[in-house]
């Protein structure tokens, strides 16, 4: 397998867990959430770019993108269904202002 190529992120969250009120962290299961796909969430859900653009803004291609962005929103739907803490953390991601278009 060759080594992932660096992804641009524009910060790093805030916040690194987000988990349900129901019960307490030591006894909920994790999800984990690179910040590539963090960043890809934003992107395309937040800001509403399409994948062509939101791809270059990582400086990635477009099928790279479009499966971080599905592996981020099946970890999400799995926290959010399952009731598990989601956990933002690591990826081969660097720290960055907006790329030029």
């Amino acid at each position: 397998m060759r080594p992932k190529k660096t992804r641009w992120v524009k910060c790093i969250p805030g916040e690194r867990c987000f988990k349900p009120l129901c019960k307490p962290l030591s006894k909920l299961e994790d999800v984990y959430l690179t910040l590539d796909e963090f960043e890809a969430v934003r992107l395309a859900c937040l800001e509403g770019l399409r994948q062509v653009d939101a791809a270059k803004r990582l400086k990635i291609s477009r099928p790279t993108f479009s499966r971080i962005l599905t592996s981020a929103q099946r970890k999400i739907a799995d926290g959010l269904v399952n009731i598990k803490a989601i956990r933002i953390e690591g990826g081969c991601c660097k720290v960055g202002g907006r790329s030029k278009k």
